[in-house]
């Protein structure tokens, strides 16, 4: 009841300062725009505290007051847009840690896409990798319960679980004629955001999964570690759901030495802000070539945009994924908080991501490159009394070893031509990069 009696005062106490207000006849004048748009946020709060109070009073179940605020704060955050929600303790707990770079669940980022739950990208090496989820695929039910008018948070909340707890989703995918039911177990997700790896004697390749907090950092090691041979280099961003903006505009700052990285901006001019590339903190400036794809998003879309804007690298593969708009998260007490949507992204040359993404310069679809070989083929080593040299004398034994050798290479870190023909988009990448090297000289 003391609940009750405050709603009714805040009532009472709005009606009465929207009485005065009438009373002295403030709408008379034009100039008084600002005491009308009190009046109107009157009118909204003294509507707001009128439908509290009625729930609150007649609802078939008992709701207690702070149980409907919170219903009311997740449902007024939820409306604004796709990525704005309240996160109560255990979601904002969840939040820090997962920013942190480890967390337990799926691994699996997802989004709403004309209002379904999508598959934005599945983190390398996690359940939902292994499992072979894939970018773009729609999520239909988690554990038998339709994800039909749900949140992402309330999607995570759920996915999420104890470590060794089995789940099921059940996915539509493109050129599926039926749903896939796809079955995992919740794991540990410890996020290792940058690989790399070498392509034949004088080519980097650079894969980052993430935006953790340090990204720029550890791809910074890998450049320095073999800048001495390294003639191009391949940034693979396919899959990357984004993370931190910081992150983002440090990795751009490493290959562009100066001009604007990003912009955004927002309803007020103190959430304007314009990030600038540094020379002092470049250090490479050899040919590059960069990967996406549909799961390609957020930080993503900001590095390859940004470096194709600056005709910095050539962008290999498929239309990113297109979400372009600035969240900050805002604690309103020590365990609870509101990640709102405060502005959108643009690129250096002024053109945004939201909604359009980021198109390849050349597109490539994913998939293997079928290699036939033409065995009626006729070679000067299959003619007669043909020259030899010693190289070319190998027997059985010879090929044995060269398979091993190969396989070795690839445990080292080394991407061969066969593992390339399994990557089409790689491929493309890698041959594109050869011949910038060839250009460059």
């Amino acid at each position: 009841m003391k609940n009750k009696k405050i709603i009714t005062l805040g009532f009472a106490s709005a009606s009465l300062a929207l009485a005065l207000l009438f009373s002295t006849n403030v709408f008379a004048s034009p100039a008084n725009i600002n005491e009308k748009k009190e009046a109107s946020r009157l009118q909204s709060l003294e509507k707001f505290t009128k439908v509290i109070s009625i729930v609150e009073q007649y609802n078939v179940d008992n709701i207690t007051i702070e149980e409907l605020m919170d219903k009311a704060l997740e449902g007024m955050l939820s409306n604004l847009d796709a990525h704005s929600s309240y996160l109560k303790q255990k979601d904002y707990k969840q939040l820090k840690v997962q920013t942190n770079g480890e967390f337990g669940g799926l691994g699996i980022t997802v989004g709403v896409r004309d209002g379904a739950l999508t598959v934005i990208a599945p983190i390398e090496g996690t359940p939902a990798d292994k499992a072979g989820l894939q970018s773009g695929d729609i999520i239909l039910k988690i554990n038998d319960v339709s994800t039909l008018n749900m949140t992402i948070d309330e999607a995570v909340t759920i996915m999420r679980g104890k470590v060794g707890d089995p789940i099921d989703l059940m996915i539509v995918r493109e050129a599926e004629l039926k749903p896939l039911t796809i079955h995992m177990v919740r794991a540990i997700i410890t996020i290792q955001s940058v690989y790399a790896k070498t392509i034949g004697e004088d080519i980097l390749y650079i894969r980052v999964t993430s935006f953790d907090k340090k990204v720029a950092e550890d791809v910074t090691t890998e450049i320095k570690k073999r800048k001495a041979t390294t003639k191009g280099i391949v940034l693979d961003l396919r899959n990357n759901p984004g993370g931190l903006l910081d992150q983002a505009v440090d990795l751009v700052d490493l290959f562009v030495d100066k001009g604007d990285i990003v912009s955004q901006k927002g309803r007020h001019t103190e959430d304007a802000k314009t990030y600038s590339a540094s020379k002092s903190k470049t250090v490479t400036n050899v040919p590059m070539v960069v990967l996406i794809n549909g799961g390609s998003a957020s930080a993503s879309e900001i590095v390859s945009g940004s470096l194709q804007d600056h005709k910095r690298a050539i962008l290999v593969g498929q239309n990113t994924f297109g979400k372009g708009s600035v969240q900050v998260v805002l604690p309103i007490t020590e365990d609870e908080a509101i990640k709102l949507t405060i502005a959108r992204y643009y690129l250096p040359s002024g053109r945004t991501i939201q909604a359009v993404g980021v198109k390849p310069d050349i597109e490539v679809f994913a998939g293997e490159i079928n290699i036939k070989k033409n065995s009626f083929s006729i070679k000067e080593s299959d003619l007669k009394k043909h020259l030899e040299e010693e190289l070319d004398k190998v027997d059985g034994n010879e090929t044995i070893k060269e398979e091993k050798e190969a396989l070795d290479e690839a445990k080292k870190g080394i991407i061969t031509p066969e593992m390339m023909n399994k990557d089409s988009q790689l491929k493309e990448g890698v041959d594109i990069i050869k011949a910038l090297v060839i250009i460059k000289g």
